[in-house]
């Protein structure tokens, strides 16, 4: 390889590495010098290799050749000088045993190399390059796996930037049916009020109009009587008769009650039935409108709403396994999905973890397989691991070929007692007794019971080819009276 390189920048008259190349228009280079000396024995300036005719003056100075010719002497002067013994100047031929180091034949008989072994340098690199190699492999093979490392960890940055906007969209979709909920609920009491407001105005409109017509009859009846009462004696006696028929009248058709009383006090006509009076329920129900609105409105939301009393974890899925977007359904996946290989997912079971863990209490759940082939349910002991063989960790019933079986670390047996189907299934954890129990949900019959002391956090196991859901439960809104 240096051989070819060198050859390649050698000038083609000299045969020399290149000193101040110039570059012809033909593009052949020289030493400047080299082709000053050719050319004045020459009547032309040609180019001594190609022989064309060389036209300009002046010749170009290539650089970039100039550059890579020192480079290529400097680094050639540094190898040669290795190559030699720093104290002797002597060419390294010999290598150092106990030194580990090369020497010449001069350091050999040195008071430092006394007694020491020694090998031909071209015995002796063979074999350290040899030993350099095997030690070099295990480190070959660490960068190996930090490099494959590196690639799960690209992948597990780009899956978490994927969870972000997918969750983020959901809690968007979430809110916004939450938001549209609140404003048509907004709008539907709004309509109620401003149906109230208007039927009441309507009603207290009319209320008025015929008041003012009273007032205006009663107005003309006055006046005209007092007309009569200023009239002359003779005038006013010619028509007493009729004006007290009139005002009497008009007393019977605004007062129907027993016969007016002259001189009756205000306070008293205003009790008659025919005096105008201010109907109760006239104003707007404020108190139905805003008494306990905001609780109203949220013991409205949970017809809304359902609650899961166990909610799958998705970093525990199994590759071949879709949730739902709720988590609360799993299902099997068309093909196997791009997700990171987390410790805690799993890689042979078709199995998915749920997002909480006991330690402690009772809880249950209950979930439907329906007419799935095959499912396994009950706990599974921690969540850190989840590869290779499972069974030390699991309590389960399985579902496979027709057949019920419970599987825990200590034993695996057949349970004859399923006469139906189960399709709908209770899980019941209490930790502190020890026991984890199934049972029909339809039948509302006992299954099967595990009994052990567990110690470690146990979390929700789901095991399915098919689909399998966990079932809500009802929500409802209780009042504590005090």
């Amino acid at each position: 390889m240096e051989f070819r390189l060198e050859k390649g920048l050698c000038c083609p008259v000299c045969h020399d590495i290149f000193k101040d190349p110039v570059l012809l228009s033909c593009c052949h280079s020289f030493c400047k010098d080299c082709l000053q000396s050719w050319w004045r024995e020459k009547e032309d300036k040609e180019c001594p290799v190609c022989k064309k005719r060389h036209s300009r003056e002046e010749l170009n100075p290539n650089f970039a050749l100039k550059n890579l010719c020192e480079s290529f002497l400097l680094e050639r002067g540094q190898r040669s000088s290795e190559d030699l013994c720093s104290l002797h100047s002597e060419e390294l031929k010999l290598f150092c045993l106990d030194h580990q180091e090369p020497v010449c034949l001069v350091c050999i008989n040195s008071e430092k190399h006394s007694d020491h072994r020694f090998r031909p340098v071209d015995e002796a690199a063979p074999e350290h390059r040899k030993n350099l190699q095997e030690t070099l492999e295990p480190l070959k093979e660490k960068l190996k796996v930090c490099e494959g490392a590196k690639v799960k960890f690209d992948q597990t940055a780009e899956h978490i930037q994927v969870q972000a906007r997918h969750t983020e969209r959901q809690i968007k979709e979430q809110f916004k049916k939450l938001h549209q909920f609140l404003e048509e609920e907004e709008e539907a009491r709004l309509s109620a009020l401003r149906e109230e407001e208007e039927q009441k105005s309507q009603r207290m409109k009319e209320q008025m109009e015929a008041l003012s017509r009273e007032i205006a009859a009663l107005s003309d009846s006055v006046r005209a009587t007092e007309d009569q009462l200023r009239a002359g004696d003779v005038s006013f006696l010619k028509n007493y008769k009729a004006a007290v028929e009139r005002v009497q009248q008009l007393q019977r058709s605004v007062f129907p009650a027993p016969k007016l009383q002259f001189f009756m006090p205000v306070r008293k006509m205003r009790s008659l039935p025919g005096f105008p009076q201010r109907r109760s329920a006239t104003l707007i129900d404020v108190a139905k409108h805003l008494g306990n609105l905001s609780f109203n409105i949220w013991n409205k939301m949970k017809d809304m709403v359902s609650y899961s009393p166990m909610i799958l974890d998705p970093n525990s899925a199994q590759p071949k396994l879709i949730l739902s977007e709720g988590l609360t359904c799993v299902r099997r996946a068309e093909c196997r999905l791009q997700v990171p290989d987390n410790p805690e997912r799993f890689d042979d079971f078709w199995a998915v973890l749920g997002s909480e863990g006991f330690n402690s209490g009772s809880h249950c759940w209950d979930v439907e397989v329906g007419d799935s082939k095959v499912w396994s349910l009950g706990v599974f002991a921690g969540s850190d691991q989840m590869k290779g063989f499972m069974q030390s960790k699991l309590w389960t019933i399985e579902y496979n070929k027709g057949k019920y079986k419970g599987v825990s670390p200590s034993d695996s047996d057949y349970i004859p007692t399923v006469k139906n189907q189960l399709q709908r299934i209770r899980v019941s954890l209490d930790f502190d007794k020890g026991q984890l129990s199934f049972s029909d949900r339809a039948t509302n019959t006992h299954v099967h019971t595990f009994t052990h002391t567990f110690t470690e956090t146990m979390f929700p196991f789901f095991n399915t080819t098919d689909t399998v859901k966990i079932l809500p439960v009802k929500v409802s809104v209780t009042v504590e009276k005090h």
